[in-house]
């Protein structure tokens, strides 16, 4: 697929979903120009696009690009995308970033004021589901298919599936569950536990395992390394979703990581950059082409909303606009040593430390992570003035590094403590450009991992979920600028670690439930 994704209209792909209810009467349309399940696929070039459709419900938000016809409606199509939208819940809500705009409810993010009726909270469930509804459909299109290429698809297909479920798992804990035995039709779906969706999810991934691609078999493709580093995350999770321990389980899978064909790039930068396809240490992007995939949602988000004031669009980042709207917050500048680690890329001209006004952009320190420009600072391949090159690094190695030490830290066996030391100074030799930076055994703590990820992954949509799982994300014991939506910080309500389920979604299905508190 690499960095483009071939196209399937929605419109074949819900006719296709609603054929599901003719099922045992096994017939045929008189119509031969309707699209159904079929006639769409008729060679593994079809199989392929429609897949390229699953991959590319993370990236896109519509049918045409940039916008016009929208995969899900009730939002503008850009504020709709889902790794937008995840982005947002991810960082929003944390020390890492804040947004001076005012678009319906998005600082209600960062203040952890939400409801029910937040429209973005909706966008994001919207977006799961609609990647699960998708998958399933091509699951149950390619199921028992005996082409090589296609098993794999199916397997591809499952993996997307299980990587939205997960997300529905962190931050909505008991959403509404369909899978491909649930065939088309009028009916309410069922709620599912968060146990017991962990539980499908984590057998999902061990089960496509060996149908999966091996590591680094096709850029931008779901493979065997994909699988084990979502299923460590669930793991590494496993306290916070289930109530028990899984820190042995996400050891054994990271260690499959870590001996694959990866390797830490000796540039951080160039995991974020417009050629970021050429880092050794992705393992699973979310592919975007300035050309081929255009939306304004994704890194399109990123990389223009990180600029404005006194940096320049064109010259550091490859574009033309400057939508002056993510900074960060001190909490996360503080957690660095500025002049010696290279991963502190923020922009300080013209911008204040502090923040007074959160819709001020020139309140807090900008950020220069997510670039379209290659690493040797040459333009981007598509060069286009508004939409990017710069892959979504989801999963890359040094996540890998970290997750092992945390997990040897917090008493996973199989392990040791020699290793985890020595994959988190590996990080840090990067970062300071020799051994300067490196910590000792006594310094490796789990306080010390929370800030390590932070100055290693920030902005990568990791935080909200490491917070959760150290029990500061709410409550009083961490504070930072505007938590709770007060300057200094406030406690807020821990049952904010959840996002409610969204009001439209209570109101058009009895089956679920409230999560509690809302």
């Amino acid at each position: 697929m690499m960095k483009s994704y071939h196209k399937i209209s929605i419109l074949a792909l819900l006719t296709i979903m609603m054929s599901g209810c003719l099922g045992d009467l096994e017939v045929e349309p008189i119509d031969s120009n309707l699209i159904t399940s079929a006639n769409v696929y008729k060679t593994t070039a079809d199989y392929k696009k429609g897949l390229a459709k699953l991959y590319a419900t993370f990236a896109l938000s519509g049918q045409q690009g940039p916008a016009g016809q929208p995969d899900i409606a009730g939002i503008d199509e850009g504020f709709g995308n889902y790794l937008r939208q995840y982005w947002n819940c991810q960082e929003l809500t944390t020390e890492e970033a804040v947004i001076s705009w005012n678009d319906a409810t998005i600082k209600d993010f960062h203040a952890q004021t939400w409801s029910p009726t937040d429209v973005f909270i909706g966008a994001i469930y919207s977006r799961i589901m609609y990647t699960v509804a998708l998958s399933n459909e091509f699951i149950r299109a390619t199921d028992g298919n005996s082409d090589p290429d296609i098993s794999k698809f199916h397997a591809e297909a499952r993996f997307l599936r299980a990587l939205a479920y997960s997300h529905a798992i962190d931050m909505f804990g008991n959403p509404s569950f369909v899978t491909e035995a649930d065939l088309p039709g009028a009916f309410f779906p069922e709620q599912i536990s968060r146990a017991d969706l962990f539980a499908y999810v984590e057998s999902e991934l061990i089960a496509i395992e060996s149908d999966l691609g091996a590591p680094k078999f096709e850029y931008g493709r779901a493979d065997k390394a994909a699988a084990w580093m979502l299923l460590a995350k669930l793991y590494l999770n496993a306290e916070v979703y289930i109530g028990q321990p899984k820190y042995t389980e996400a050891i054994a899978v990271l260690d499959k990581v870590l001996a694959g064909p990866y390797s830490i790039s000796t540039e951080y930068l160039q995991n974020f950059v417009a050629d970021n396809n050429t880092s050794p240490e992705l393992i699973f992007p979310i592919t975007y082409d300035g050309n081929n995939t255009q939306s304004f949602g994704g890194m399109v988000y990123l990389i223009h909303a990180q600029i404005g004031g006194t940096m320049s669009a064109s010259e550091m980042f490859g574009t033309g606009d400057a939508w002056a709207g993510l900074r960060t917050t001190s909490a996360l500048v503080n957690k660095f040593d500025l002049d010696n680690d290279t991963r502190a890329l923020f922009w300080t001209d013209g911008q204040s430390l502090e923040i007074n006004d959160i819709g001020v952009f020139s309140d807090g320190y900008a950020i220069t992570k997510f670039r379209n420009r290659k690493l040797d600072g040459s333009l981007s391949e598509s060069n286009h003035n508004v939409h990017v090159d710069t892959d979504w690094p989801m999963f890359r190695l040094a996540d890998a590094n970290l997750m092992y030490a945390e997990a040897v830290l917090r008493g996973g066996t199989g392990g040791s403590r020699a290793e985890a030391l020595s994959l988190v100074n590996e990080l840090r030799e990067r970062a300071y450009g020799d051994a300067s930076g490196n910590i000792t055994d006594a310094e490796l703590t789990l306080d010390f991992i929370l800030d390590e990820r932070a100055r290693e992954l920030f902005w990568e949509g990791h935080r909200r979920t490491d917070l959760v799982r150290f029990g500061v994300f709410t409550g009083g014991s961490y504070l930072w600028p505007w938590k709770g939506n007060v300057k200094e910080g406030r406690a807020t309500e821990t049952h904010r670690d959840l996002f409610p389920i969204p009001s439209a979604e209570l109101g058009a299905n009895p089956n679920l439930e409230q999560n509690d508190d809302y």
